[in-house]
C-alpha cells in the first residue's frame, strides 16, 4: 500500500496504489457519502466535448444518465449479434489474408465506430476502410485535442483549437438529424415505425420514447457522444492488444483457434452462449485486460473534506486527512502487475508482465484486485456489451486464418493513453489462411 501526495501552488494530487484504497474511492465513499466524484473542474473542461452525458456529471445528473441508458445494454440486448456480423464481413474483407502486412489496429478503430453508430442510430458512419470517413477523422481530432487541453491544466489557453471546434460541428452535423428525426415521431410513431421494419428500436428510438422536453437533443446528443467515446476505443484498444499478444504467441492463436473449431467449425457464427462456453477465449481477453486496462490510470476529486483509510502516520495505517479539491488517483494498470496478489513465478505462474491466458486456469483474482471495467457504482455499464464484441469478433477473425504473423518489432511495443490506451505505432500483423 503506497499513497503519493504531489503539491503544486493551490493543486494537491494524491496518487493510490493501494487495492484498499480503490475500493474506497469506488465503492464506498462515492456510492454511500458522494464524497468523491469527477468534480466541477473536470465537467467545466470536457463539458465542449462530453456535454453531460454520463462520463461527466456527477450526483443526480449522473444518476439520471445512468437510468436512462441501462435498459439498453440489458443481457437481452447483447446478446443480438447481428449488428456485429454485419460489420465484421466488411472488416474480414480488408484483411484479405495472404500474409499481407496491414495494421490491424486501425481496422479495428474503424469497425468499432461503425458498429457502435450503427447500435446507437440505426446506422454506420462507413468509416472500415474509408480513408475520407469525416465523422471518423473528425471524432478522432476533438479526442486528440481534448486530452491535450485537459493535459494542460492552467496553460490550456494556449492550446490551439480550430480543428477542435471544427471536429465537433462535423460531429454534431452527422447526429443531429438522426436525433431530430426521432424527437419528431410520437412514441406511437415509433412503434409503427419499428414493427414496420422488424428490426427492433435502436437506442435513440428507445430514449426518444422517453425524453420529449425542449432539453431532448441536448440530453441525446450527449449521451451518443459518450456511448460512442467507449464504444470505439475501450473495444478497439483492447482488440488491437489482443492481437498484437497472440502475433507473439503463436501458440496461444493456434491453441484458440483449436477451442473456437472445436466449438463452432470454420465457418458458423457464434452465439451468445457459445462465447461465453470457449474458456480459453475468456481467458485471451481477461489476460489482455488484465494487461492493458483502457483506462489505466483514473482520479477522482474530493468533493468535500474527507478522508481515506490509510496512508497516514509514521506506518502508513493511519488514516489520511484529504481536503476538497484534491485530486485523488488510482491506477488499475499498476494495480494488476502488484507482484503480491499472483503466486511466486514459475513454469506453472510466469511473471506478472507476461502474456499467459493459461494463468487463469489456476488464478482467480479476489475482489477489487482486477477492475478493467472500473468498480462500484460507476463500474462500465456496457461491460458486457464491450466483452461479446471483442469475443465475437475475434472468433470470426480466428475462424477464418489459422495462422497470423508478427511483422512489428523493437520500438513498436510503444503505447499512447490519450483518453484510453492504445498501441502507438498500430498492430502490423499478417494473416494466412489454409489456402495461402
Amino acid at each position: 500500500m503506497t499513497l503519493f501526495v504531489l503539491q503544486s501552488h493551490a493543486l494537491m494530487v494524491k496518487i493510490s496504489r493501494s487495492q484498499g484504497h480503490t475500493q474506497y474511492l469506488l465503492e464506498q465513499q462515492l456510492s454511500r457519502l458522494g464524497f468523491l466524484g469527477k468534480g466541477e473542474s473536470f465537467t467545466r473542461d470536457w463539458q465542449d466535448f462530453l456535454g453531460h452525458g454520463i462520463f461527466a456529471t456527477d450526483g443526480e445528473e449522473w444518476a439520471a444518465s445512468r437510468q436512462l441508458l441501462r435498459p439498453f445494454f440489458a443481457q437481452s440486448r447483447v446478446r443480438d449479434l447481428d449488428i456485429f456480423e454485419t460489420h465484421v464481413q466488411q472488416l474480414l474483407l480488408l484483411i484479405k489474408g495472404q500474409g499481407k502486412e496491414i495494421d490491424i489496429s486501425e481496422l479495428f478503430y474503424g469497425y468499432t465506430l461503425d458498429a457502435a453508430t450503427d447500435f446507437l442510430l440505426g446506422r454506420s458512419v462507413g468509416s472500415l476502410g474509408n480513408a475520407d470517413a469525416q465523422f471518423a477523422r473528425a471524432f478522432g481530432d476533438v479526442q486528440r485535442i481534448q486530452n491535450i487541453r485537459q493535459r494542460a491544466g492552467p496553460f490550456q489557453v494556449l492550446v490551439p483549437l480550430k480543428k477542435f471546434w471544427e471536429g465537433l460541428k462535423v460531429m454534431d452535423a452527422f447526429i443531429e438529424p438522426f436525433v431530430q428525426d426521432a424527437l419528431n415521431h410520437s412514441p406511437e410513431e415509433l412503434d409503427e415505425k419499428e414493427a414496420k421494419s422488424g428490426s427492433g428500436s435502436t437506442w435513440l428510438q428507445s430514449v426518444a420514447r422517453f425524453t420529449r422536453d425542449r432539453k431532448a437533443y441536448t440530453v441525446i446528443r450527449d449521451q451518443i457522444v459518450n456511448i460512442l467515446l467507449a464504444g470505439r476505443d475501450t473495444t478497439a484498444g483492447t482488440l488491437s492488444f489482443l492481437f498484437k499478444e497472440l502475433s507473439a504467441h503463436p501458440v496461444a492463436y493456434s491453441k484458440l483457434r483449436r477451442e473456437i473449431l472445436e466449438k463452432v467449425g470454420a465457418g458458423q457464427a457464434p452465439t451468445y452462449d457459445d462465447l461465453k462456453n470457449m474458456p480459453y477465449l475468456q481467458h485471451c481477453i481477461s489476460e489482455t485486460l488484465r494487461l492493458y486496462p483502457s483506462v489505466p490510470f483514473n482520479m477522482r476529486i474530493a468533493l468535500k473534506d474527507t478522508t481515506l483509510p490509510r496512508g497516514g502516520g509514521h506506518d502508513g495505517l493511519s488514516r489520511v486527512g484529504i481536503k476538497k479539491d484534491t485530486i485523488i488517483g488510482y491506477a488499475p494498470r499498476h494495480l494488476h502487475l502488484n507482484p503480491n496478489m499472483y503466486p511466486a513465478a514459475s513454469a506453472s505462474s510466469p511473471p506478472v508482465q507476461d502474456f499467459c491466458p493459461e494463468r487463469w486456469e489456476t488464478w482467480t483474482p479476489r475482489p477489487w484486485q482486477y477492475i478493467p471495467f472500473n468498480g462500484g457504482p460507476r463500474i462500465c455499464i456496457g461491460q458486457q456489451f464491450a466483452l461479446t464484441e471483442i469475443g465475437y469478433t475475434t472468433v470470426r477473425i480466428v475462424q477464418k486464418f489459422d495462422r497470423l504473423e508478427k511483422y512489428w518489432g523493437v520500438g513498436d511495443d510503444l503505447e499512447k493513453s490519450e483518453i484510453v490506451l492504445s498501441p502507438a505505432t498500430g498492430v502490423k500483423v499478417g494473416f494466412y489462411s489454409r489456402v495461402d
